[in-house]
């Protein structure tokens, strides 16, 4: 039933191997780098302390942009390989990265000139809202940054529409609109990587839940976080992509000086059709009193809405604070003065720390977004050079990481003999390129599988082309929907928990499917969830119940879910019939 070969192992798996390349960090740049690196025929091994992309790299703000913002303090660089990493998303996969249509409401002709100028030079300006002139004048120049492999329209202004008059504040007077894009289910993305990956090189491996805890000469040891047990293997070259965490992993490493600070953004998702439905499928970038730019858009059926950027020390300490949940919603109120916000419409919050370059900025929003690739030559104790990955964007991952593969091929004497440029990504590759194509791929689905055609959809949508073996291997085990999470099956859920690396319950119910982001994970379904898990992956009660809990308590206190405590049980009729299901076949 596998979509692609087993790339995802235990730490005992791996243990005594030897690795041209370790990766430390399986966020989207690490698995990036891991990526590419094994496209190039290098055996690599990827570990992360959690699972895959549970980091800063499953709390985006889900865009897939080039930073129209970052022009104001002179990142032209940085913008330009934003807008072509953004095009090449965009081709490459489809399946996942769509166009974003955003629009600017603008309430002054010549507002924020001074205060770009300002910041232009590193002043820092009072907050005032960007009027036309100013907009007019980025957009121009974003257009023209991003005008290489462009597969969306250019930007244009307008004097506001009927709709948008009752949309926003009145004081708006012209809209500017422009188009970014946005990413469906980035976490999947980064399996897909992995995939790709393994798939190249048969010889490389992913391990989540997994510690480096420190290096000595060539051998680098890991704990699995699972168990506890200690396994060593040796490199040739290590990769540093811890992100936030950089600095504490480089301690482990031999130590180096201090290069990342992070800022945490909140992000919130509400269930309100009036504001969705008025979007019109598109962003809205704005400006809130204090200066902070913000976007709302619709998203799977909700809306969501980001973001802060509060300087933080600990990025293992963070959440939502109950204050930023209230900035957030003001900033709503303030720009969509017709529609009531309260804190019942909010059904998810995430956050999640962006790993930026040491700076003295007076303001977090002015901290470069940029990245760099840094080398740290052997030491007195380890033997093997540690190539460390520093800031970075969810957008630029594919060249950061073919900035520190290149580095990494130098240290090993090899050559690049591939790029990752024009690589499809996962169930992107061999996509129907139009409505008819697609049209004859479902049907073929369809005839293969049996599934009916809602259903092959569903899949098309969610794994791309790789939507035909899965298919194929779910209706042959019965592809029986959830009772209380009907748009998955069984038999999809036990493929997601055998076949990508997870190992905890949250790791399927928050990362591997959308669900609880969407604010579709209930009491029932998790314990429903958690159940066919525990068949899988052969857990026991006990496990089981650890695992429920442990999950119910990271969607209610993480992501302000609303459900019960989890409380002590015997078996349930529902437990007989899940067991009474899955002995007849229909699953």
């Amino acid at each position: 039933m596998s979509a692609a070969p087993q790339p995802f192992v235990r730490p005992a798996a791996i243990a005594e191997r030897h690795f041209s390349t370790v990766v430390i960090g399986a966020g989207i740049n690490g698995v990036g780098v891991f990526r590419d690196l094994c496209l190039q025929g290098v055996d690599c091994l990827i570990v992360d302390k959690g699972d895959f992309s549970a980091g800063a790299s499953s709390a985006p703000s889900r865009m897939i942009h080039g930073g129209l913002r970052y022009l104001e303090s002179g990142s032209f660089s940085l913008v330009a390989e934003a807008t072509r990493e953004r095009n090449r998303l965009l081709r490459n996969a489809p399946h996942l990265v769509q166009p974003l249509e955003t629009v600017v409401p603008l309430s002054s002709l010549s507002g924020g000139l001074v205060s770009s100028a300002l910041k232009f030079f590193g002043r820092t300006p009072p907050p005032r809202t960007r009027g036309l002139l100013a907009v007019a004048a980025g957009l121009r120049l974003y257009d023209l940054l991003g005008r290489r492999q462009r597969v969306m329209p250019t930007h244009r202004i307008r004097r506001v529409p009927p709709a948008d008059r009752r949309l926003f504040r009145a004081a708006v007077r012209w809209t500017a609109t422009f188009f970014d894009a946005w990413i469906r289910h980035p976490e999947w993305l980064v399996l897909e990587l992995i995939g790709d990956a393994c798939r190249d090189q048969p010889r490389s491996a992913a391990v989540n839940h997994c510690r480096v805890t420190g290096c000595a000469g060539k051998v680098l040891t890991l704990r699995d976080e699972l168990t506890g047990a200690l396994v060593q293997v040796t490199a040739d070259t290590v990769v540093n992509a811890t992100g936030a965490w950089l600095d504490r992993s480089a301690s482990l490493l031999g130590g180096a000086p201090a290069r990342v600070m992070g800022t945490k953004g909140s992000h919130l998702v509400l269930d309100h059709p009036a504001l969705r439905d008025a979007l019109e499928g598109r962003m809205a970038y704005f400006e809130a009193a204090d200066g902070r730019v913000c976007i709302v858009y619709p998203f799977l059926g909700r809306v969501l809405v980001g973001s802060t950027d509060i300087p933080v020390d600990d990025p293992d300490r963070i959440a939502t604070e109950p204050a930023e949940v209230d900035y957030l919603l003001e900033v709503l109120a303030e720009v969509f003065p017709n529609l009531a916000f309260g804190r019942g419409d909010v059904v998810y919050t995430y956050v999640g720390v962006r790993p930026l370059a040491r700076s003295d900025a007076d303001q977090p929003g002015q901290i470069s977004r940029d990245h760099s690739v840094v080398v740290d030559a052997p030491d007195g104790t380890r033997d093997i050079p540690v190539v460390g990955l520093v800031g970075g964007k969810w957008t630029t991952f594919r060249a950061l990481a073919e900035e520190a593969t290149d580095a990494v091929l130098r240290l090993l004497g090899r050559a690049r003999s591939a790029s990752t440029a024009a690589l499809a990504i996962g169930g992107a590759a061999d996509l129907p390129a139009d409505a008819a194509a697609t049209e004859r791929f479902l049907a073929g689905i369809v005839t293969s599988s049996g599934l009916s055609p809602a259903r092959a959809r569903t899949l098309l949508r969610r794994y791309g082309t790789q939507a035909l073996p899965l298919a194929q291997g779910f209706a042959a085990a019965g592809d029986v929907p959830l009772l209380h999470a009907p748009d998955h099956s069984m038999a999809e859920l036990r493929h997601l928990c055998r076949e990508t690396g997870v190992v905890h319950l949250d790791d399927l119910v928050i990362r591997r499917t959308l669900l609880a982001i969407r604010g579709l994970v209930t009491d029932a379904a998790l314990a429903e969830m958690a159940a066919v898990a525990a068949e899988a992956l052969g857990w026991d009660a006990d496990r089981q119940h650890r695992e429920l809990q442990a999950c119910a308590t990271a969607l209610r206190e993480r992501h302000g879910v609303r459900l019960a405590p989890v409380q002590p049980r015997a078996p349930s009729a529902f437990d007989a019939s899940l067991t009474n299901r899955s002995a007849l076949g229909q699953s």
